[in-house]
């Protein structure tokens, strides 16, 4: 008895043993929550007009999938172009100079002031499109303008002259808190700033969502695919700059993928519908910064 005892117990150890030491690095699930295979996300991707791929700046995994999914997407459809939030309008020349084999990868870094983990999480993607030759646009507004609209608000752009203005999203642009993201933003500061500052916080949020819509509408080209890698705010929830995105064309086909790092690989109920791939990864994985 003791013996059969002793199995039952070994059992059930060496069962919880082996669910807790499975390692599962990442897994997709769509907007309900269904598994899908990396495959399945290829293939749904693959069908869009523009993919937004929602990231955690620091997340060594996320960037892994970033590369491959870019190459993936390549290889099934070669009509292929790159954009990113890490890049600002007025880094176009010099990343166009790069990819045209002018200077070395240490150059474009110091000429962007790019992030810190920019050469080991985002270099990759940019070689890739340099040997395949494939375009890369910088889509976020200079930081310097934003901040200006953090402080002063939207108006004060209008007294910038005409190249400065190419920098950004047109004005008078959209904006509402209606916008998914915008009107929660806005409460977070309000313990900390009069209304006017604190909306003037979103505004700034609002321009680089709006610039980086207009600038992936603006390069897109037809039967080919738009991949953007934006922070996950700029996207989830179908806001930020899906939602530029779609009002200025309601028929353009956008994929958002929306990112979650969790203590385990399964979909929780409250990610419903926070976007079209929903891609859960662990938040242990080493992190860049």
């Amino acid at each position: 008895m003791r013996k059969i005892l002793f199995g039952v117990v070994m059992l059930i150890a060496n069962s919880v043993f082996s669910q807790k030491t499975e390692l599962i690095p990442f897994a997709f699930y769509d907007s309900s929550g269904t598994e899908l295979s990396y495959a399945d996300a290829v293939n749904v991707t693959s069908n869009s007009d523009v993919v937004l791929f929602g990231e955690l700046h620091n997340s060594s995994i996320i960037h892994w999938i970033q590369l491959r999914l870019t190459k993936d997407l390549y290889y099934k459809n070669n009509n292929l172009a790159l954009g990113g939030e890490f890049f600002e309008r007025d880094n176009q020349l010099v990343i166009n100079e790069y990819l045209s084999d002018l200077y070395d990868e240490k150059k474009l870094i110091a000429e962007t002031k790019a992030w810190p983990n920019f050469e080991t999480d985002y270099l990759p993607i940019v070689e890739f499109a340099k040997a395949n030759n494939l375009p890369f646009y910088a889509t976020n507004v200079p930081r310097r303008y934003a901040s200006v609209v953090a402080k002063k608000g939207l108006d004060a752009l209008k007294t910038l002259d005409k190249n400065s203005k190419e920098l950004f999203a047109k004005l008078p642009f959209d904006f509402s808190l209606d916008i998914p993201g915008y009107a929660e933003m806005m409460e977070m500061m309000g313990g900390h700033a009069d209304p006017s500052s604190s909306e003037n916080f979103v505004k700034a949020q609002a321009i680089k969502d709006a610039t980086m819509a207009e600038t992936i509408s603006q390069n897109r080209f037809k039967d080919g695919i738009f991949l953007h890698f934006n922070g996950d705010f700029h996207s989830s929830n179908y806001g930020g700059v899906y939602w530029y995105l779609k009002n200025d064309n309601k028929k353009i086909d956008v994929t958002t993928i929306k990112v979650y790092s969790a203590e385990e690989i399964q979909f929780k109920d409250q990610w419903r519908g926070s976007g079209d791939l929903i891609l859960v990864v662990p938040d242990d994985f080493t992190k860049t910064h």
